[in-house]
């Protein structure tokens, strides 16, 4: 008898503190993003907690849009009890800050979008990435502007080129560097491509950006313009709208396919705004909080790196596409 009373408060013992031990090894990863107020980076957190749930972790989702930001997440994650993060850093020099943070807490880490670079401005390549094929996609910007110029028989000679640079970014160079090099390689004057150097990159810098080129030159006629991204290239249309350029002189290709790309495929007037190379979100949200987890749970390293494309999208494709 004694044998089964024993037996029964053991059970009872065990039955109480499951939960606290379930608890107590739940996974928990970090998500940290440079531009919270992006819908990349809002579709980036609503589909890694889709992989949350799929998965049974948690995850927890942090802004961090300068350094002093990252490193107090980081110790923010480590109280709380998680055991790993992906992050989109704010500065790519970061990177050995950020490593050395998350050893110091026994974090594991990957970077998204943006890859570490290391002292010497290289790759740290021993952090698992998931990044854009950013130079490829920049590429597809410039196929896709040289296409619709043949389509409308516009003399190359005397079209302008706005392209908004943001430098500070090899990602973003990367993609402008593409579609210049796209553009050049298939006879387009470089000298009609002029720089726009932004000082942020955003609808707001890509404007005031674009203006001064357009002021600057205003014997051109035509135009095309591209950033390294869909809100960037929007300033651009935005400054061109404003000097009387409408979708009839100029034509310009974002990257992303995110929601300022669909709203202005959405107006019942076409805007100059022709096209975009969209991005999968899902990849980057999804993948890299999975990825994680299983680095976790399983101890399944991610690929060191690995390189996204996209699909370029106008107003005849975007609703079958992004759907």
């Amino acid at each position: 008898m004694k044998k089964v009373l024993l037996l029964i408060l053991m059970v009872l013992m065990i039955m109480g503190i499951a939960p606290h031990t379930l608890a107590a090894d739940q996974v928990k990863i970090g998500f940290l993003v440079k531009m919270p107020e992006e819908d990349w980076f809002q579709d980036e957190w609503k589909y890694a907690e889709e992989a949350g749930e799929d998965f049974g972790f948690e995850v927890i989702k942090i802004a961090t849009t300068d350094g002093g930001e990252v490193l107090s997440a980081i110790d923010n994650l480590a109280t709380q009890g998680a055991q790993g993060f992906v992050i989109c850093t704010p500065d790519v020099r970061l990177g050995p800050a950020i490593v050395t943070a998350a050893n110091a807490n026994n974090l594991k880490v990957m970077s998204v979008d943006d890859q570490f670079v290391d002292a010497n401005g290289e790759p740290m390549e021993e952090v698992p990435h998931m990044g854009i094929s950013a130079y490829k996609i920049g590429r597809s910007v410039g196929e896709t502007l040289i296409k619709e110029l043949d389509n409308r028989g516009w003399e190359l000679s005397e079209v302008g080129c706005l392209c908004m640079s943001y430098d500070q970014l090899p990602t973003l160079k990367d993609r402008t560097d593409g579609a210049t090099d796209e553009l050049v390689e298939s006879g387009f004057p470089e000298e009609n491509i002029y720089n726009c150097s932004m000082r942020k990159d955003d609808t707001e810098g890509s404007f005031n950006a674009a203006n001064v080129a357009i002021n600057k030159n205003s014997e051109i006629e035509k135009w095309i313009a591209f950033g390294p991204s869909d809100s960037t290239t929007i300033g651009a249309v935005r400054a061109l709208e404003g000097q009387g350029f409408g979708a009839d002189e100029a034509i310009a290709v974002g990257i992303n396919g995110d929601n300022f790309a669909i709203n202005e495929f959405e107006k019942e007037e076409p805007t100059a705004f022709f096209a975009s190379v969209k991005l999968d979100a899902v990849q980057h949200g999804y993948d890299t909080a999975r990825l994680m987890y299983l680095w976790i749970a399983e101890g399944e390293e991610p690929p060191k790196v690995t390189w996204t494309s996209g699909t370029v999208i106008n107003r005849d494709n975007y609703q079958e596409i992004v759907k």
